[in-house]
């Protein structure tokens, strides 16, 4: 039998291509759900590829205008050959001269549902189907006309079918309204058009003009090399104190980052996230287009200067909003491609050389060299800082260019520091205690006293139970600020009379007097509060109005670092791949986010997966203590498990980083805690998808179970799984044994099942759950475990399991949104008042559910 594959084989050369190659086609051998992908395809011309899985393959046309909503519009679709399975998740450029050469994302993706039998229509040419998809959706039909294209390809026709997802053409056009990815950021045009790789060297200097800048090297001379479609920015990792070693230090400016594409004289501007921005910079275009640069890959940022020459983000945003372009600034600092020749490899010095001396040549008032300062970190850090910068950038000397988060490049930040007026606190939020946190003001030049702000970090235990204590005898009814904090920020607040003063450590005020990133150092008492109002940066600062942390850097140990007093052997180990992350990076991130992960591990039996050779390797699961010793954590009383080995429980830093040092990627928690084991204090649903469902309809799925669960009379939260799916925490008091516990939750997913039956099922195993979500009851039972809010997943990119709010289930794009990369830059507790809720499991709700 012919392989369906063999064309899409025949016309691709794979060593210049990324698409994949693909195995050989299948037929299915038992039910599934049958995918569906649109991808956009910017080639010759922008057209939409349609392709349906049929038999181990996707059928594939190309749709020049795309689908349309309205049963008048006819959309023509020709018939292409098959393409492999694994295309349908394909996003990037296919290089000029090769077949198909251009850009490609993923524009709608999810599950088709065929009326009829498939392979049947396919063949007669009439095939009838339902589409699930982000984008996409009801009842559709593939026609196959009697006309022939080029190639004597065959023409079929996409037809929207009259039912209630139709609208009108005039009114909306899907393509217009929905055009980028929904699998990245990403969005056409954006990457340029692809280019073939040269079969000759690009000859790089073709006149005096363009000749590339002499790098001073013992290297060899950098080869010719196409330009790059895209180059994503080498970023800097946060630090608390500046690192041994040769550094060359810049100013952190407060602006955009910006990367700048060269191609035959034709400038494009390229933000983090892969928007077009130069239609935004006429003014700096022009000045970037008069470098003596045929091709070439410029980073930078652009920013706006106050009166004092210190970048003002606020500032840039006015400019943009006003259109005052000619004021912002585009500070230069790297140069990653210069006519034709690929620099990347060299050291940071000759690439920062080669940048100035081509802008050296040009004259421009808006376009900057960023200088780099060789003195010590600290004395820049509070130069820095006392005129008031954000902070510092510093880059390791003969260090490559990478485009990714990189140890080469680091961040000092500054943080100012004074006193506040408290004004008020919040309820406690998640596991933490007491309180979750300050609402601080200042006296503004009238006396007022204008909200300035919420302080939640910088809290222990003890000082939280002891802060509490002593803010009670100001509590009153009436608050003291004159403009009230609004929306979340109002909920559940305790009003304070406003006589208490709190030290807090900031990065910086906006324009509306709203500290950025404080965090609490303690409470003053040696100040009046009617004189606190904000300290401005004097031209001589004292020693303590620059901050610069002296946490102690990770100490080498005999085979090995030390972090926070833990030894960890074989730091450099690489424990995913994707995301490059090391066994140190993986207890450097735990060492992190202790305070977030430690109130939701306290005094719970925890289970482990631990991937001692990386996350490609075996994963061990392991509930109980073994003969492998876990240094710092604490045993349980084997009573508690019968037959078992004793149960563990991480209750500090030092077991976390022990866990973490015995290859620990997951930590997954009991719905008990120690001393009342048989008692559960939560009870929670897991909401496991088809994988190849959109995410829409994992969205809705968790909007309709919070439904119910509100019909109930239960308080939920939310948090994503950290891998595919959503979990849902419902607290109880611990009144109710496992048993009670498991079969409400069983009641509540076999109710979803039977009333939407189309959209859940509460039966486990993949076939049960073909096209729709499986609740997961099964986490109520004694012993049973589910990943810990904040915990790593050990899946590539080692997304982590995030608390979130019920109003972010709207934007929420994917259940492993925030990794170990990008958690740190959304940290923030939107659990208000998980322990404060207090319910149980009535009879009332047991008879709803049919239980009685």
């Amino acid at each position: 039998m012919a392989n369906p594959l063999s064309e899409y084989t025949r016309k691709r050369n794979f060593k210049v291509t990324a698409e994949p190659e693909g195995g050989s086609a299948h037929g299915r051998t038992s039910p599934e759900t049958l995918q569906f992908v649109i991808q956009k395809h910017d080639a010759r011309r922008l057209h939409y590829d349609f392709r349906l899985e049929l038999d181990g393959t996707l059928k594939s046309w190309a749709v020049p205008k795309g689908p349309s909503y309205d049963p008048k519009e006819k959309r023509l679709a020709v018939h292409v050959e098959d393409h492999p399975i694994e295309y349908g998740t394909f996003e990037g450029s296919i290089p000029e001269g090769e077949y198909g050469g251009g850009d490609v994302i993923v524009w709608d993706r999810g599950v088709w549902i065929p009326h009829g039998d498939a392979a049947k229509d396919y063949a007669a040419g009439k095939l009838k189907f339902e589409l699930q998809g982000e984008k996409l959706n009801g009842s559709w039909t593939l026609v196959r006309t009697r006309l022939h294209g080029n190639g004597n390809k065959e023409q079929w026709l996409l037809i929207k079918e009259k039912d209630d997802t139709a609208r009108p053409h005039d009114t909306y056009d899907v393509t217009d309204a929905l055009p980028d990815s929904v699998l990245s950021e990403k969005t056409l045009p954006q990457l340029g058009k692809a280019r073939a790789k040269p079969d000759k060297p690009v000859n790089a200097a073709k006149t005096k003009q363009t000749r590339t800048p002499k790098l001073k090297t013992a290297k060899p001379s950098p080869k010719p090399s196409a330009l790059p479609d895209m180059i994503e920015a080498e970023l800097a990792t946060l630090v608390d104190a500046p690192p041994a070693g040769d550094w060359l230090y810049e100013i952190k400016f407060d602006g955009y980052r910006l990367l700048t594409r060269i191609d035959e004289g034709k400038v494009s501007f390229i933000t983090r996230n892969g928007k077009d921005w130069t239609h935004r910079l006429p003014e700096q275009a022009k000045a970037i287009s008069a470098l003596s640069l045929e091709n070439g890959w410029l980073d930078g940022e652009i920013i706006v200067l106050d009166e004092k020459g210190v970048s003002d983000f606020q500032a840039l945003q006015n400019a943009f909003d006003s259109g005052r372009n000619t004021t912002i600034l585009y500070y230069l600092f790297d140069m990653p491609f210069c006519n034709g020749m690929d620099l990347r490899a060299y050291p940071l010095e000759e690439r920062r050389r080669a940048l100035k001396a081509v802008l050296d040549k040009i004259d421009s008032e808006v376009i900057r060299y960023s200088e780099a300062f060789d003195v010590p970190a600290d004395r820049i850090l509070e130069s820095a800082c006392s005129i008031g910068l954000e902070g510092v950038i510093g880059k390791r000397a003969g260090s490559p260019y990478q485009s990714k988060r990189s140890n080469d490049w680091i961040k000092l930040k500054c943080k100012r520091r004074q006193e506040f007026v408290i004004g008020g606190y919040t309820s406690p939020q998640g596991a933490r205690s007491h309180f979750g946190a300050l609402l601080i003001g200042l006296h503004d030049e009238k006396g007022s006293l204008r909200f300035a702000g919420k302080i939640g970090t910088g809290f222990s235990r003890e000082s939280l139970a002891a802060l509490h204590e002593q803010m009670q005898p100001y509590v009153t009814e009436k608050p003291a600020f004159t403009n009230l904090p609004r929306g979340a920020q109002a909920r559940g607040v305790t009003w304070l009379k406003p006589e208490l003063l709190c030290e807090v450590a900031f990065a910086s005020i906006t324009n509306d007097g709203v500290v950025r990133q404080g965090v609490f150092y303690g409470l003053r008492q040696d100040k009046s509060a009617h004189d606190i109002e904000l300290e401005h940066a004097q031209t001589v600062p004292d020693k303590d109005s620059a901050i610069v942390p002296k946490k102690a850097s990770p100490q080498k140990a005999k085979d090995g670092i030390e972090i926070a007093g833990v030894r960890i052997s074989h730091p450099e180990r690489v424990i995913d791949p994707h995301s490059k992350t090391t066994k140190r990076g993986i207890a450097e991130y735990y060492e992190r986010i202790a305070p977030w992960i430690l109130p939701h591990l306290k005094n719970r039996p925890v289970a482990l997966v631990r991937t001692p050779e990386g996350i490609k390797g075996e994963q061990i699961f392991q509930k109980h203590k073994q003969t492998l010793a876990i240094p710092h954590i604490r045993e349980l009383d084997a009573s508690l498990d019968p037959g078992h080995a004793p149960l563990m429980v991480i209750d500090n830093l030092e077991a976390l980083l022990g866990a973490a040092q015995m290859g620990t990627v997951e930590l997954h928690t009991w719905n008990a805690k120690a001393d009342h084991i048989d008692k559960p204090d939560r009870m929670i649903f897991d909401l496991d998808p088809d994988p190849k469902l959109p995410w829409k309809s994992m969205l809705e799925a968790t909007e309709l179970l919070l439904t119910l669960l509100d019909e109930l009379g239960f308080k939920a939260f939310i948090k994503t799984s950290g891998g595919k799916g959503l979990h849902i925490v419902v607290p109880l008091e611990r009144r109710h044994d496992w048993d009670n516990v498991k079969d409400v939750a069983q009641a509540i997913a076999q109710h979803m099942a039977s009333v939407i039956p189309e959209r859940f099922s509460a039966k486990m195993g993949a076939q049960n759950r073909v096209g729709k979500v499986f609740i997961d009851y099964l986490r109520n039972r004694e012993g049973a475990t589910t990943v810990s809010a904040y915990s790593l997943r050990a899946r590539p990119g080692l997304g982590v399991s995030v608390p979130i709010d019920r109003s972010e289930l709207k934007t929420l794009k994917q259940g492993d949104q925030w990794t170990v990369e990008t958690l740190f830059e959304r940290l923030d507790d939107p659990w208000a008042g998980y322990n404060t809720v207090r319910q149980r499991i009535t009879a009332a709700q047991r008879k709803k559910l049919g239980m009685e």
